[in-house]
């Protein structure tokens, strides 16, 4: 059997810690009654009790009827299942407000200058259940190896730029589900930089003079195992966005591991895989706006480094199970996914050290110190 988080620990030893780690019971308690997740007294005397017991019921992944068992063993609440089921589902505002407040922070401690951001999505579907359910869209700031930013849509919502905010002076580093023209010019303007992996066929690119940039004929000039660069632009409305094609060639296995590839997806979708595809799958090419002290083989190493937003996609569904989500429905699977990610902030604000003092935790400041502490 899997380990799983020991809920006794939840309830009975660690739980007021957590909560100041979540910003405090005061705010906690006044986010609750602002969304609405909490109006009133009754089984349940408080939010934070509330929270716990999802907690419970997410994190330390047990049924709602085993949930509300250990409520009663600790003295938490008397409830029922279906009273708490009623419960949760009226969470989301509130869990999607924790998330918010606990970004924001990270937000204020970013200073403008040159920071690594990596950006992506991944899926998360219920167990049984074919598709995508959920995508949660993620920016992962690299040097703090923190998360800065969390959207969650339904299956059909895009990968998009566009759902992210930039500081001037940052590196983006984006798939290319990202390279989309008038997000990429956004980016730009806002004073960032990015490098963003490049589809042969999604940006029509010309040179610096407005002419058509022909990809191909650059691809094959680039010499063996050696890096390449190529100013191009690329069209917004009545405005050019100056950038360079980066690409070097792939060794004849990898390449050949990339053409298998697009052929398996053009039979799954029932086409026929394009000549160009199958060249373009020879070469590995990015567009970026970075300045030109960033040489060809620095950007194509900066680029690697995008490969960390996948290793946190991967701890998040093998540590916190979101690949394994239990069948859940509507809005209180998004209830669930949302408190996963809520306890994924945590986890990463005790390894990056942000809440660390020497007895390990924030304090709330709810009290003044007498005045007579410091009397004479």
């Amino acid at each position: 059997m899997e380990p799983r988080v020991d809920e006794r620990e939840w309830v009975q030893y660690q739980w007021p810690y957590l909560v100041t780690l979540l910003g405090g019971e005061a705010r906690v308690n006044e986010l609750a009654y602002q969304t609405g997740a909490f109006v009133r007294k009754r089984e349940v005397q408080s939010p934070t009790d509330l929270l716990q017991m999802l907690m419970i019921w997410a994190v330390a992944e047990r049924s709602l009827r085993e949930t509300v068992a250990l409520a009663s063993e600790a003295g938490l609440a008397e409830l029922s299942d279906v009273a708490l089921l009623k419960r949760l589902k009226r969470a989301g505002p509130w869990i999607g407000g924790l998330l918010g407040e606990m970004l924001t922070q990270r937000q204020d401690a970013f200073a403008e200058g040159t920071r690594v951001r990596l950006i992506d999505a991944t899926a998360i579907a219920r167990v049984g259940h074919r598709g995508t359910d959920l995508r949660v869209h993620l920016g992962l700031d690299l040097g703090l190896n923190c998360t800065d930013s969390i959207e969650i849509t339904d299956g059909r919502g895009a990968e998009s730029l566009d759902r992210f905010t930039f500081l001037p002076g940052e590196i983006v580093l984006a798939d290319r589900g990202y390279a989309h023209r008038k997000a990429l010019a956004r980016l730009s303007e806002a004073g960032a930089h990015f490098v963003v992996r490049l589809p042969w066929s999604s940006i029509p690119l010309e040179d610096h003079e407005g002419k058509p940039f022909d990809l191909f004929a650059a691809l094959r000039s680039l010499p063996e195992a050696t890096a390449g660069a190529f100013p191009v632009q690329f069209r917004v409305s009545k405005s050019n966005v100056l950038c360079r094609l980066v690409a070097i060639r792939k060794t004849e296995a990898v390449a050949a591991k990339a053409r298998q590839h697009a052929i398996s997806e053009s039979r799954r979708h029932g086409t026929v895989t394009d000549p160009r595809t199958l060249e373009a799958a020879g070469y590995f090419f990015v567009l970026t706006n970075l300045p030109d002290q960033y040489t060809a083989t620095k950007v194509l190493e900066l680029y690697r480094l995008r490969w960390q937003i996948e290793m946190k996609f991967k701890n998040l569904k093998s540590v916190l199970h979101l690949d394994e989500v239990p069948a859940r429905n509507g809005e209180l699977f998004k209830v669930y996914v949302m408190a996963k990610l809520l306890v994924a902030l945590v986890i990463e604000n005790l390894i990056s050290g942000e809440s660390f003092s020497p007895w390990g935790y924030p304090i709330a400041d709810t009290e003044p110190l007498a005045a007579h502490a410091f009397s004479a």
